[in-house]
This record gives C-alpha cells, sequence and structure tokens, in this order.
C-alpha cells in the first residue's frame, strides 16, 4: 500500500502513478490531495520543481472520473491557466500520462499554432483544457470555446502571470467562470498584488506552503564571478568547454541553461558559441513553436548540451539532469533568480548555479542577496584567463550585423547603467529615475502609464506577443568613447540633422507654398457666430488688418 492507495485515489489513477514509477508524495501533495478530494479552493505557495502538477492532476482527475458527465460542445470541465506554452505542454502532457487509463479527454492550446485547428479540436469538448491566457481569449473571442461548464479551474505561476502582463485576460477569464467551481491557485511568491489577485478566483481556501517564501532550492551550489561585461562570452564559452568535456567533478556538464535578459544577446550568444564548436540552441519569444519545440526536445534528449534562454523559459522547462545554471546576466528582477535557478537540483538532485556579475549589475546581485537571504559565494576567474579568451574564434559578421550589435550593446548599457537607471542612489526610491531597460520605471516605485515597477523592464509576452519596448531618456554609462564608436557606423540617415553637410538641406525658400492656402481662403468658410462667446476675442483686441508696420499699441481686455 502507497500513500496515494491510501488516499483513495481511483484505481485507474493509481496504475498510471505505478507506471510511472511514483510511490512516496512530495510535501505539497501531501498537504494538497486531501484537501482538494474534499472539494476545498486551496492557495498554494511552492516552487516549481515541487510536484504541483501531480498535486492539482491526481484529486482533480479523480473528482471529474468518479462523476462522468457528456461532453458539450465547445468547452471543458478542467481549466488550467499557465503563463509560457512550455510550461503548458509540459502540464498537459503529465495530465495525459495521469489520465491514461480513464475515459477522460486532455487538449492544450496557446500561440505559435494557427488557432484555426486549434478550434477545430474543440468543436466536440473536453474534459481538461491547458491554455495559455491569450489564445484562451483568442478561442474565446471567436466562440470557439465557452468557459460556462468549468467545475475546476487552476492558475498556475500566478506571479509570473502577473510579470508578463496578463493581469487583465485574468480579470477577463474570471468574469466568465461560473460561480460554483473548485478553485486553485498556485504561485512561487505572495506579494500583496498575488494576494489581491487571489480573491477574485478563491474563496474560503486552504493554504498550502511548503517552503518558505523566495527561498532557493536547498541542494543548489550557488557562486557568483565578477567579470567585464566584454569578457562574459569568453568566460561562458571556456566555462562549457571545460565542463562539457570533463566526466566528473564540480565542472562536468551534463546539461547547461544559460540565461540573458534580452532575445537578440541569447541569439548572440549561441552564435559564439558555435564558432567555439559548443552545441548549443536558444529559445525565447521572437522563435517560432517549432523552433522552440526543436530546441527543447534536442535539450531534453542530450543531443543539445546547452541551451540559452530569457526569463520567459525559466518555469516552463522541466528537464531531468541539468547539472549547471549560468546566469549570463543578472535578473534585474530578484525574484527571476529564483526560478532561474530552479531549473537545476531537482527529483533529489544536486545543481549548481554560478552568475556572471559586471560592475553594473552589483545593486543587482545585492538584491538577489536580500531576497534570498542567501550571500553567493565568489568564484574566480579561472587561470590564464585573458591568454585563453584571446585565442577562442569571432564569429564571422557582416557589416550590417556589426552596426546592430554596436545600437543593441549601448542601448543595453544604457539600460543597466548605475544609480541613475534605477532611479538615484540606492537605486530604491518610490521616486526615481528610470530604470531596467527603458530610463521611466524606478526598482520601488512605477511606471508613467501605472504599470507594475519593473513591467517594462522584462521580456514580456502579452498573449504569446512580444510587448514593444518603451523607451527611456538617454543614458550613456559607456562615456563619449563608446558613443562616437556607436555614431561611427550608424547610417547619415539616422544622424542628426546638424551632421548632414548643408547642401543636403533644401532652403526654407525653395518649398512650394501653393498648396497651403493663407489668405486667399473665402473667409465665409469660418463660421464666427457659432462660436462660444466665451471663446472669442473682443473685437477691440484685434490688431488692425494695415500694414504690419504702422500697428499701433493694443489694448488687452483684463
Amino acid at each position: 500500500m502507497s500513500y496515494f492507495s491510501d488516499l483513495g485515489l481511483a484505481e485507474p489513477l493509481l496504475r498510471a502513478l505505478e507506471t510511472k514509477g511514483y510511490t512516496d508524495p512530495t510535501p505539497i501533495q501531501k498537504q494538497a490531495i486531501p484537501a482538494l478530494l474534499e472539494g476545498r479552493d486551496l492557495l498554494g505557495i511552492a516552487q516549481t520543481g515541487t510536484g504541483k502538477t501531480a498535486a492539482f492532476s491526481l484529486p482533480s482527475l479523480h473528482r471529474l472520473a468518479a462523476n462522468p458527465k457528456a461532453r458539450n460542445s465547445a468547452s471543458c470541465r478542467m481549466l488550467v491557466l499557465s503563463p509560457t506554452r512550455e510550461l503548458a505542454a509540459q502540464i498537459a502532457d503529465n495530465m495525459r500520462g495521469y489520465a491514461k487509463y480513464l475515459n477522460l479527454s486532455v487538449q492544450c492550446v496557446f500561440g505559435g499554432i494557427p488557432v484555426g485547428k486549434q478550434s477545430r479540436a474543440l468543436v466536440p469538448g473536453c474534459d481538461i483544457l491547458v491554455a495559455t491566457p491569450g489564445r484562451l481569449l483568442d478561442l474565446i473571442d471567436q466562440r470557439a470555446l465557452t468557459l460556462r461548464h468549468v467545475e475546476i479551474f487552476v492558475l498556475d505561476e500566478a506571479d509570473q502571470m502577473m510579470d508578463l502582463g496578463f493581469i487583465v485576460p485574468l480579470k477577463r477569464v474570471a468574469n466568465m467562470l461560473p460561480k460554483e467551481r473548485q478553485s486553485l491557485f498556485f504561485s512561487a511568491t505572495m506579494p500583496k498584488a498575488i494576494a489581491e489577485l487571489g480573491k477574485q478566483f478563491i474563496s474560503n481556501p486552504v493554504r498550502v506552503e511548503v517552503t518558505p517564501q523566495a527561498s532557493t532550492a536547498e541542494r543548489v551550489e550557488q557562486w557568483v564571478t565578477f567579470v567585464n561585461q566584454s569578457e562574459k562570452q569568453a568566460l561562458l564559452t571556456l566555462k562549457l568547454k571545460v565542463g562539457l568535456a570533463e566526466t566528473e567533478g564540480f565542472n562536468a556538464i551534463d546539461r547547461a541553461l544559460v540565461f540573458t535578459r534580452t532575445k537578440h544577446g541569447a541569439d548572440r550568444v549561441v552564435r559564439h558559441l558555435a564558432t567555439a564548436g559548443v552545441n548549443a540552441a536558444a529559445i525565447h519569444g521572437n522563435k517560432s513553436q517549432a523552433q522552440r519545440t526543436a530546441a527543447l526536445l534536442g535539450f531534453r534528449k542530450g543531443s543539445i548540451p546547452v541551451l540559452v534562454a530569457t526569463d520567459i523559459a525559466a518555469r516552463g522547462i522541466d528537464v531531468t539532469g541539468v547539472s549547471h545554471v549560468f546566469n549570463y546576466e543578472l535578473p534585474n528582477v530578484p525574484e527571476q533568480y529564483v526560478h532561474r535557478i530552479g531549473r537545476t537540483a531537482r527529483a533529489g538532485a544536486d545543481g549548481i548555479a554560478l552568475s556572471f556579475c559586471a560592475p553594473d549589475e552589483k545593486p543587482y546581485l545585492r538584491d538577489i542577496e536580500r531576497l534570498t537571504g542567501i550571500k553567493l559565494d565568489p568564484m574566480p576567474l579561472p587561470e590564464n584567463f585573458q591568454q585563453d579568451a584571446a585565442r577562442l574564434p569571432l564569429p564571422a559578421r557582416k557589416p550590417a550585423e556589426a552596426e546592430q550589435d554596436a545600437r543593441r550593446d549601448a542601448r543595453d548599457a544604457r539600460g543597466r547603467g548605475g544609480p541613475a537607471a534605477r532611479g538615484g542612489p540606492g537605486g530604491r526610491g518610490a521616486g526615481g529615475g528610470g530604470g531596467g531597460r527603458n530610463g521611466n520605471v524606478s526598482r520601488g516605485g512605477q511606471a508613467r502609464d501605472g504599470k507594475s515597477r519593473d513591467a517594462h523592464a522584462r521580456e514580456a509576452y502579452r498573449g504569446d506577443r512580444p510587448a514593444a519596448p518603451v523607451r527611456g531618456p538617454l543614458f550613456n554609462p559607456l562615456g563619449n568613447e563608446a558613443r562616437g564608436a556607436v555614431e561611427a557606423v550608424r547610417p547619415a540617415a539616422d544622424r542628426p540633422v546638424a551632421a548632414r553637410p548643408a547642401g543636403d538641406r533644401r532652403p526654407h525658400g525653395d518649398r512650394p507654398h501653393g498648396d497651403r492656402p493663407h489668405g486667399d481662403r473665402p473667409r465665409g468658410d469660418r463660421p464666427q457666430g457659432e462660436r462660444a462667446g466665451g471663446d472669442r476675442r473682443p473685437q477691440g483686441d484685434r490688431r488692425p488688418r494695415g500694414n504690419g508696420g504702422n500697428r499701433g499699441p493694443v489694448t488687452r481686455a483684463s
């Protein structure tokens, strides 16, 4: 007899668990499953990799199987919302495994795939639907799906939903759900904003908290190397080449995840690694769904040992055997660090997290250490680093690519740069200047449009589409020398007008005026009496229409 059989779960579920080799439940499963079998709402605070999917899947599948119903067209009985495509696909795969011996259907919908194909699959209805918010609302707006028959609702990774700007779609979904339902709300952290959101979905919930909020994985060794931004690529390349060549020991790498802050940064890291002979792939929002799926599949199989990702993938990758996580760039939101390193040391294994910290990223490091309560151990640069780095090959680039990279480097440096980009000294003031990549968000305050403190600075998805970055005021921590380097490669069309030769500017007198009528316009076209009295200047207030040089003094009404 196992713990799961003691709970009274349906026999088909026990068979599926036995097939997967699950015998001992995780802490969150021990606390959540009994309450969910009773039909209670649940508020779960747990990091990724703690067994949340089984915690809500097993009791939900048991309840659906115990109360079979005919499927309604274009509807579902259980709805699971996930912030990212990868995580949605992962949840759906796990639920299909648990429902292997049950007559329950599982569908998964997310962006990047033609919506028509997904809408056709929903015509006969399904029992369980796993979705991202953007595609869910697309299907609802096209009347390909209704939520009126939902009996169980699960909101997973609620804090990342907020980070990615899904607050408005979530409120829309909340208004469409039937009042009589069971609701499950999961989040790795529980700030006030998340707690307020939870009140819209759950009532009188059972609270389950299996780890301290914002704690990091206990079996992860966390290190930091202080290095200049320009030396990070060489350091990463050398670390990976050495680690992948070794078979055992601290440096031996089985699979490695590398996190960058930007999409183009991830692509550039992959180009450098490929030139150095390291097989790597990138996964981020600008990749097609086919590219993302292929990269993740190769990473799972081991044919691609290095996966370079932005934070959108931080919670959507559940791959066993990830031995190392490299923070190529420190996240400007400290909570993201927790989710990044949570990709390793899963299922009782050990892991190593190594962060590269440039001088202008030290405030981010202090925020991370303050949040986690852990001071990262410093790791020095490798011996003979400068000599080894100088021998690394560089990828060949076209002039246009070099120009584009120079612009992006300057823009990223402005976003990272120092106290001015973090709202003044200390960087935590609510009224500070710009922060993140925008220059208009402080770490302690809000953007001009009222969004959360770092909502614009994150690599965001809105409805599975990348959000446009917001430009902020110019900040150039690299100095005039770097600015000159950028100006040198900037095409003439992009330069300020003052920098162009005088002959390129058309004299003012050469411009045609015939298209802009002035005195020839009939006065009858301009209504007079219809204006409000208060909008008309008194007659005595007007200048005479005679020769401009003979104008006399003008008396204005007080």
